[in-house]
């Protein structure tokens, strides 16, 4: 069954990337996008082929052929439109991270449950074939008892004056942006850390810049993350165990090209070459298939988990002191 996609908002992440995803997955058709303006809404509509314009987000929740709803808004804005969108009975693909606090993020879950439609994150990442395979070498212990991960999101965000990123009124700074990545990667192969503790810059817009932490976890274990708006792109991660290690480049946002694993056993090297995937296509067609009743693998839950570590690391920044993670 193809699911109708309706868009909040023309963004340049949806635009650019899950827009298109969505006109190319096998259960999927995009009909229509919604923005403030009606000019901009058919600006984005007559660049993509998108059959309708909403020259507002309510008009866009009353189009009655419209199935599931992504959300690419700005973070503060996440609750409220999925509460609205689960109230319309429209399923909802929202962005990372799903809201500011671990609070909302537990009432979306709580509103869209009531109405009987699908949450889910938008973590694309997960959904590439290479993360798939990490976690599957590291779950058949190739790597032997995990002790340790480090993981990296960087880049230079361009206009800061008027880039959201740099605006703390709308859920923006590193941690939420880029440092959510290494959070989240370093929670999947690790579980849920016990206490993190955070040293960066909040810089002159208000929001953390530049921000490097360490998650310890039971048998202190440990992740140690750094993010950044504001220095040279990097994004990768590396999972050390007892008996190996294994680094990924490219780590979050590989393109379409072929992606590689880089392991490490004793004194043997190897690289596995996984073929290249639209990983936002794939979470595009993943999503499609739970609203037909399929499994989520990546359930809402895993966003509150998320945001508490996020929390825990924005209070440490500020007091400069450990803190432990909420449960």
């Amino acid at each position: 069954m193809a699911v109708n996609w309706g868009v909040l908002g023309v963004a340049s992440i949806g635009v650019r990337a899950v827009m298109p995803a969505i006109q190319r997955a096998r259960n999927a058709r995009l009909v229509a996008v919604a923005s403030r303006t009606a000019a901009r809404a058919r600006e984005a509509a007559d660049a993509l082929g998108i059959p309708r314009a909403h020259g507002s987000y309510e008009a866009l929740l009353e189009d009655p052929e419209i199935d599931a709803v992504y959300i690419p808004l700005p973070n503060t804005l996440h609750r409220a439109w999925t509460l609205r969108c689960a109230a319309a009975g429209k399923h909802v693909l929202c962005e990372k991270p799903l809201s500011v606090s671990a609070a909302d993020c537990e009432e979306m879950i709580a509103g869209c449950r009531q109405h009987g439609v699908v949450l889910m994150e938008a973590f694309m990442y997960r959904f590439h074939p290479r993360t798939e395979r990490v976690l599957q070498l590291i779950g058949a212990g190739d790597l032997g008892e995990i002790q340790l991960v480090r993981a990296a999101f960087t880049f230079q965000a361009r206009e800061p004056r008027t880039n959201i990123r740099f605006r703390p009124d709308l859920g923006g700074g590193a941690l939420y942006d880029v440092g959510c990545y290494a959070v989240n990667i370093a929670r999947a192969v690790l579980g849920e850390p016990q206490e993190v503790f955070a040293y960066g810059r909040v810089g002159r817009y208000g929001v953390d810049e530049v921000v490097g932490g360490l998650l310890r976890f039971e048998t202190g274990r440990l992740a140690a993350i750094d993010c950044s708006l504001t220095v040279p792109r990097r994004e990768e991660y590396e999972v050390v165990g007892s008996e190996g290690r294994l680094v990924v480049p490219h780590a979050f946002l590989p393109g379409a090209a072929d992606a590689e694993i880089h392991l490490t056993r004793g004194a043997e090297r190897t690289v596995i070459t996984l073929p290249g995937a639209d990983q936002y296509q794939r979470m595009v067609e993943h999503f499609g298939d739970a609203v037909s009743g399929g499994p989520l693998s990546l359930p809402p839950t895993d966003a509150v988990g998320n945001l508490r570590v996020l929390a825990a690391l924005h209070t440490s920044l500020r007091t400069g002191a450990p803190e432990a993670v909420a449960r």
